[in-house]
């Protein structure tokens, strides 16, 4: 579990990258490359209010995989009122 001030979402990973999706801590905050399908997808999720799961790694192996999850709560009192 990672702790982030910020997270940013890139669109812009090619599928020829041989990677599902790439996490790397930038600074104090999370980036997260993604492919434009992936995307959109991810668009949708957040606009239809529903949780998403982002599966990080090589495409052609079975190590293990990192998940970036995006969830809605219902109690915001556990969350940074800043």
């Amino acid at each position: 579990v990672t702790g982030a001030s910020f997270v940013v979402f890139n669109g812009a990973l090619k599928t020829s990258s041989g990677f599902l999706a790439k996490s790397s801590i930038v600074e104090d905050g999370l980036m997260v490359q993604i492919t434009p399908e992936i995307m959109e997808s991810l668009r949708q999720a957040l606009r239809d209010k529903k949780d998403f799961k982002i599966t990080c790694g090589k495409t052609d192996t079975d190590d293990t995989k990192e998940y970036v999850d995006i969830c809605w709560v219902e109690n915001e009192e556990q969350t940074n009122k800043g």
